[in-house]
């Protein structure tokens, strides 16, 4: 069964567009940084982002039998951890630097933090880790600035699950 991967900067609408793309598609939603919290799924904590640094290999053991079922959309920013033979498309969303700053200040980040995440979508960190991670026919980029881009995205991936579970079936 299809197992898509979304990833991108925080703050790019990743968690947004995954919930409503299981609605539309039946799939399963896991948002990897609920699924770690939920879990007690870290390494420590990393004092100058003011986050828990995630145990991937914990991370990786605890979605391995429902990753192995399929139909699986999976919601993190990162992804050099986890098996390429897991995902069969990898879509990282992409927004616009000013929008995503006002994204990020509303949700509480500053200084080293909010410019680290800025400079990561402006360098396109998500997307080359993406590329070097995944063969690189299955990493697609979407924007994700306005309303409609939404909308437009879920129509596209839609379609895109449609083809391939008739491909596949």
């Amino acid at each position: 069964m299809l197992l898509p991967l979304q990833r991108g900067t925080p703050g790019v609408g990743k968690t947004t567009l995954g919930k409503e793309l299981a609605q539309r598609t039946g799939l399963t939603y896991i948002n990897v940084g609920d699924l770690a919290q939920e879990g007690e799924l870290y390494d420590g904590f990393d004092d100058e982002y003011q986050c828990p640094v995630l145990d991937e290999d914990r991370v990786v053991d605890e979605l391995e039998d429902r990753m192995n079922e399929g139909g699986v959309i999976v919601d993190y920013h990162g992804c050099d951890f986890f098996p390429e033979r897991w995902f069969h498309i990898v879509f990282v969303l992409r927004t616009d630097n000013s929008q995503l700053y006002t994204r990020l200040e509303s949700r509480g980040y500053s200084g080293k933090k909010l410019q680290d995440n800025i400079q990561c979508e402006i360098f396109q960190t998500i997307y080359e880790e993406a590329m070097e991670a995944y063969r690189q026919e299955i990493v697609h980029q979407l924007p994700s600035n306005k309303p409609e881009d939404l909308e437009n995205n879920l129509e596209q991936i839609v379609q895109w699950i449609d083809q391939w579970i008739k491909d596949n079936n």
